[in-house]
């Protein structure tokens, strides 16, 4: 058995984590209030008359843009408001939902993003979140394999770096890869285990600057032969989980 040991949305794909200390996942559906919104950049051909799930090349992200990987955010569900902060930028609270704030969310994103890459352009949301799978999903990292890349890296990494909504432990390295196709008793919930997860240059950015400082990718394609860390899941069953959980493979 293991135990889930955090619990992180992120409200705007690639814009600010979050960490809450239980939810309620519901079968079929995604990790409420994550990835709800997503920047679509200048040259996005994301449709806001037709809105639909769209791949993660549609969205500004933070493998192009290294220093959004340290927004934290704050959100208030039931009155529709985000608080996001960054190192270099004065805190501010948005309505997402509203366009003059989303405007000004956009404004206050240009400084940290990469301009000589495709520049935020506007703050868009579909029925969907906005994940990089195009189901229903929630991420698992599992924290002795977070340990293993580390020794290997001869480093310690903030396990941030690869934006779960769950951190996951007592369990042996690796062992998550083997899950593909079981399911996992989640607190009071139910999970099934779809795909690992392939990793991008985001992975390589501190969480808490936002500077590139890991080549994590290295190491997972030189050391271990894949370039993959953590696994999408799908609610097979509703219920809530709690921070301190305990996780049974079936």
């Amino acid at each position: 058995m293991g135990v889930v040991t955090e619990i992180w949305r992120h409200p705007i794909k690639s814009h600010g984590h979050e960490r809450i200390d239980q939810v309620d996942l519901s079968e079929g559906k995604n990790f409420p209030w994550d990835r709800r919104w997503a920047v679509a950049h200048e040259r996005s051909c994301f449709d806001v008359d037709r809105p639909r799930w769209q791949p993660c090349s549609e969205f500004s992200r933070g493998s192009k843009s290294p220093r959004l990987q340290a927004i934290t955010c704050v959100s208030d569900p039931s009155g529709r408001s985000l608080t996001l902060s960054h190192p270099d930028c004065v805190d501010i609270t948005i309505d997402p939902e509203n366009e003059l704030d989303a405007g000004k969310f956009i404004q206050w994103i240009m400084p940290v993003s990469n301009g000589s890459r495709a520049l935020p352009a506007r703050l868009v949301r579909a029925e969907t979140a906005m994940t990089d799978t195009d189901y229903a999903s929630v991420s698992l990292i599992n924290l002795a394999t977070h340990r293993d890349v580390e020794a290997k890296m001869g480093q310690k990494l903030n396990p941030l770096r690869w934006r779960g909504n769950f951190l996951i432990d007592g369990f042996e390295p690796w062992i998550e890869n083997d899950w593909i196709g079981r399911k996992l008793q989640f607190g009071d919930a139910e999970l099934e285990v779809r795909e690992r997860i392939k990793r991008c240059n985001a992975t390589m950015a501190n969480p808490e600057t936002g500077e590139k400082d890991a080549n994590t990718l290295a190491v997972l394609r030189d050391e271990f032969g894949h370039q993959d860390c953590g696994v999408y899941a799908v609610v097979t069953k509703s219920g809530l989980v709690q921070q301190d959980d305990r996780i049974e493979v079936l």
